[in-house]
């Protein structure tokens, strides 16, 4: 069976029936003609037989991945950043933003193949920008440069108030444990004020998988099509 998370700048995709980690593809490079059995994400309901929403996949990951009761998760995606917050093991609240949080991971990755900058040798500011957008936020760094800052501190600044900011939107936890791409960018990580536990970019799928395993009833219908 094909599980697949289509983000909007990269596809994580996992075949169930060979051994292996999930692949990821870029959502430019993915075949037009690709079709999931399960799926999440940008365009899951056009791409896939079966689709469920981006929050239930991110909890029932979560719910999987974190063995606590009472945690934090926030997924920080290349359009938008989502939360799960729950409580003795039951969802207690969720919050998905497109707008504060709009490009926040393409953004970053833009930035880093513009200035040619490598994340894991720059340390994280003490400060950041005030910033509620990823496209918008551009505008700090510009004004910095041309104030005499190099472009790796300004980039810098650029990614801590872009933490700060997803920080906030899942109402400032003491603790979190970060799902999605940005997981591998240790300046990122570096740059929220709380105690955080990246697990990586798959959390997704996870959730799929384990939508698989809670409710069996949603692969009848796949293999009775095929």
């Amino acid at each position: 069976m094909l599980l697949a998370d289509f983000g909007t700048s990269y596809c994580k995709i996992l075949d169930t029936n060979e051994e292996g980690p999930p692949r990821i593809v870029a959502t430019r490079a993915l075949d037009r003609q690709f079709q999931a059995d399960l799926a999440t994400g940008h365009n899951a309901a056009l791409r896939s037989r079966k689709s469920i929403n981006e929050l239930t996949a991110l909890a029932r990951g979560g719910r999987h991945l974190v063995d606590r009761a009472d945690f934090v998760l926030l997924d920080c995606g290349s359009r938008d950043i989502k939360f799960v917050r729950f409580r003795g093991g039951e969802v207690a609240d969720m919050g998905w933003n497109a707008e504060c949080g709009a490009s926040m991971g393409f953004t970053i990755e833009l930035l880093s193949t513009y200035y040619q900058l490598d994340y894991a040798a720059i340390p994280p500011p003490a400060t950041g920008f005030s910033i509620t957008c990823g496209v918008l936020g551009m505008s700090h760094i510009f004004d910095a440069v041309v104030s005499g800052a190099s472009e790796a501190e300004a980039v810098a600044k650029f990614v801590r108030g872009i933490a700060l900011n997803a920080h906030r939107f899942a109402h400032e936890p003491e603790e979190v444990f970060l799902s999605g791409g940005l997981c591998a960018n240790p300046l990122f990580v570096a740059s929220f004020p709380c105690r955080v536990h990246p697990l990586g970019r798959f959390v997704l799928l996870e959730g799929l998988q384990a939508t698989l395993q809670e409710h069996p009833f949603v692969t009848r219908p796949l293999r009775e099509a095929e």
